[in-house]
């Protein structure tokens, strides 16, 4: 669905998602729902990917070794493959969307419950990784 369409701003703020998940969230509001849904949600991304490989074919993977006998971690970031060729089709790729969108409505969810910000925990991953840089090694 066409971000514009439905008027939403591509540059959504964390924080109005957050709020508007705990304005909706009343069903699976205790937190062994939330995190149930969670991984429910992980595993319907990942069904998603691999009906993309197996059944749709618009993507597939090839596999191999990843090559780590390199003299750098540059070198090895450059010689890392993700082993997907092709692209997702609009069909698998709206299917993905939506599956990761309810993952994040049910991660904002998980931060309402645990009161942490979403923004919050961005930023500080965000931090993490812009300091340490390559050597974060994720």
């Amino acid at each position: 669905m066409d971000r514009n369409t439905v008027g939403i701003n591509k540059d959504i703020d964390c924080d109005d998602f957050q709020k508007q998940v705990d304005e909706v969230l009343i069903r699976h509001k205790s937190i062994l729902d939330v995190i149930t849904k969670l991984n429910e949600y992980t595993s319907r991304i990942n069904r998603a990917v691999a009906k993309s490989v197996t059944y749709c074919g618009c993507i597939e993977i090839h596999a191999t070794k990843q090559d780590y006998n390199k003299d750098s971690l540059i070198e090895i970031k450059n010689n890392m493959q993700n082993h997907i060729k092709g692209k997702l089709c609009p069909t698998c790729k709206e299917i993905l969307e939506e599956e990761i969108g309810a993952h994040l409505f049910y991660l904002a969810a998980l931060c309402n419950s645990l009161d942490i910000n979403l923004a919050d925990a961005l930023l500080k991953e965000y931090g993490n990784i812009k300091a340490l840089g390559i050597f974060s090694l994720k």
